[in-house]
């Protein structure tokens, strides 16, 4: 099924031809009755009949929506023209809105792809492009875009972790841009047929389900202090070389293998210690 769009006639010369026709016809009849012919009666009855039942046909479509047509069950064509229209009075109308609408899911509760329970929830804006499909192909459009867009969204939410293990990993959490272009090229893929386009799908709620966000966030707090300590550790040793470099450059003074490392031994405790140190001085000799 595919969108054909015809011609319509203007609605208000129509309508102004059928007034018209109206005050003709009540004109025909005041002339029949005053001439007593039934001939004049009946074809006055006629043509307000004819009138009356033209105006069937008269129909409005509104900005940014069309009229799906058919005849007898068989599709006929989409009217996109603004305003007042007319067309054949056998037609069946339904008009589509082909506005743009957005709506938010409801949290689902689904399983990332560590298999950890995550609550998941997303903002999409979608568009008819399509009235004809949008009619025909489906059954409700509206709740098929409703539908398929948790189905989409569950499916998205399983392919991903939640937070990023490995460099280079892809993670519901730290790739919103990533996550939220999958997530539409999805929804496109089920809701083609439908007659609808996606403009945006963005990820609105992610969160740790609540038996085990606790767990979750004591793994996260452990993570970050890792990393930190880490890097802490990479820069101290850093300096340690070169202390101890800078000092063999310039001759300061001569350490042997156990005073070297001694030195890196402090050093290491006073760059990686969590509170600063109290240096105790040494008023005697070196040795």
């Amino acid at each position: 099924m595919k969108e054909k769009v015809i011609r319509s006639l203007p609605g208000v010369p129509v309508l102004l031809a059928l007034l018209a026709l109206m005050l003709a016809s009540g004109w025909i009849g005041y002339m029949g009755f005053s001439a007593r012919s039934v001939l004049w009666v009946i074809a006055g009855i006629a043509t307000l009949s004819i009138a009356l039942v033209l105006m069937a046909g008269l129909y409005i479509v509104e900005p940014n929506q069309a009229a799906v047509l058919s005849l007898f069950g068989k599709y006929v064509g989409t009217v996109k023209d603004n305003g007042l229209r007319w067309n054949n009075i056998f037609f069946a109308k339904r008009k589509v809105s082909m506005r743009v609408r957005n709506f938010e899911s409801g949290k689902l509760k689904v399983n990332e792809l560590d298999g950890s329970p995550i609550e998941i929830a997303a903002v999409i804006v979608w568009q008819v492009v399509d009235a004809s499909e949008a009619v025909y192909n489906v059954d409700d459009f509206e709740s098929f875009v409703h539908i398929q867009s948790e189905a989409a969204l569950r499916s998205m939410a399983t392919s991903y972790p939640y937070d990023q293990h490995e460099e280079g990993q892809f993670a519901l959490r730290s790739h919103a841009a990533e996550i939220s272009e999958h997530l539409q090229k999805e929804l496109a893929d089920r809701l083609n047929d439908a007659g609808v386009a996606v403009i945006d799908a963005r990820i609105s709620h992610l969160a740790y389900a609540p038996e085990i966000a606790q767990a979750m966030l004591q793994r996260q707090q452990a993570n970050a202090i890792i990393a930190a300590r880490t890097r802490i550790v990479a820069g101290a040793v850093g300096m340690v070389e070169m202390a101890l470099a800078e000092l063999q450059k310039n001759g300061v003074v001569q350490l042997d293998e156990e005073r070297k490392a001694a030195m890196v031994s402090n050093l290491l405790v006073v760059l990686c210690g969590e509170r600063s140190t109290q240096p105790i001085v040494n008023a005697g000799t070196l040795y």
